[in-house]
């Protein structure tokens, strides 16, 4: 009988502790955060921010594969695609979801009003009806803004085109950062007594006819953050070659395909801002509470090569900072 209680309790223990091993198992991977990542598309600026991503989780100590499990989506620039991927990543219980680009940024948001929200790529939160007040959010929204810093663009611009008669400013009419940052120009070229003159498109196909009447008009030719001129930025350089005019846009990748110069908001420490947010919300940050970040001022970004090809003459002072403190491409 003695013998028979000794292997009970021995049964006992022995299913005690596979029951704890496969629990703790259980327990341990709920406590592995997982996050999910919603981007509109592919492109060079956006494949960036998501890499700095990854860096800022990894400085907050959170390694993807190791103590951290990522649910990547892309939505290849569709809508439809958009809807449904925030929805997976809602449903999922991700205990985060980060978001690159205003479009992934709203789609989430019309999702879910519980689940942590972590923007990215987002000139303007509220004005895209994502947050109560960009110092304030006030709900489950938080992140990184990537507001171009315009009156240094501006600036810039002006001096390498001391003698322009007029610019012209092209945008996507349904981008919220695009046409955010299209109102600050012109606020800018109003106070500057500057003529700008506004393009609108309302998608790639546009690009072509509206960059060259652009071109026709103007001396140069302006970019704000514009995902969809972006995503086609190889057409609006082509017509600008053959007019033989400059593009000056908001971003370092937009540079390095053919714009002539920027101030530009580095697209990789942009996702390590948005890393570094998301992994103090999983220790616990409140986003209600939690400032947009704005980062204020933007790298000097050069494009020596297609300057030359122009025949434009260089501000001394910006290639010496983009060759010190920049980029410069060759």
């Amino acid at each position: 009988m003695k013998r028979m209680y000794t292997l009970i309790v021995i049964l006992l223990a022995f299913l005690g502790v596979a029951f704890f091993r496969e629990g703790g198992g259980r327990t341990a991977a709920q406590r592995e955060p997982h996050v999910g990542v919603l981007q509109l598309m592919h492109h060079p600026a956006l494949d960036q921010i998501y890499k700095g991503f990854l860096h800022g989780m990894a400085e907050e100590g959170y390694h993807r594969g190791k103590n951290l499990k990522i649910d990547y989506q892309n939505a290849q620039g569709d809508q439809s695609n958009l809807r449904t991927m925030a929805n997976k990543l809602v449903n999922e219980n991700n205990n985060v979801i980060y978001t690159i680009t205003t479009p992934a940024s709203q789609a989430v948001a019309n999702s879910t009003k519980k689940t942590p929200i972590i923007i990215g790529a987002v000139t303007n939160p509220k004005g895209a009806g994502l947050v109560k007040d960009n110092q304030h959010p006030g709900g489950n929204i938080t992140g990184v803004s990537d507001q171009a810093p315009i009156k240094q663009q501006f600036k810039l611009y002006r001096e390498f085109m001391p003698h322009a008669k007029s610019f012209g400013i092209i945008y996507t009419s349904s981008d919220n950062s695009a046409s955010t940052e299209h109102r600050l120009f012109v606020k800018e070229a109003k106070r500057e007594g500057v003529t700008l003159k506004s393009y609108s498109i309302a998608n790639s196909n546009d690009l072509n006819q509206v960059s060259q009447q652009a071109l026709a008009d103007n001396d140069a030719v302006i970019v704000p953050t514009d995902n969809t001129i972006a995503g086609a930025m190889q057409t609006l350089v082509k017509n600008a070659n053959a007019a033989n005019k400059p593009v000056f846009p908001a971003a370092d990748t937009m540079v390095k395909q053919g714009g002539v110069a920027t101030y530009g908001i580095n697209q990789y420490q942009l996702g390590v801002e948005g890393g570094k947010v998301t992994g103090q919300v999983l220790k616990g940050k409140k986003p209600s509470t939690t400032p947009i970040k704005f980062i204020r001022r933007g790298e000097p970004i050069l494009n020596e090569k297609q300057t030359k090809k122009l025949g434009l003459h260089i501000p001394a002072h910006f290639k010496h900072e983009a060759e010190k403190n920049g980029e410069v491409f060759k």
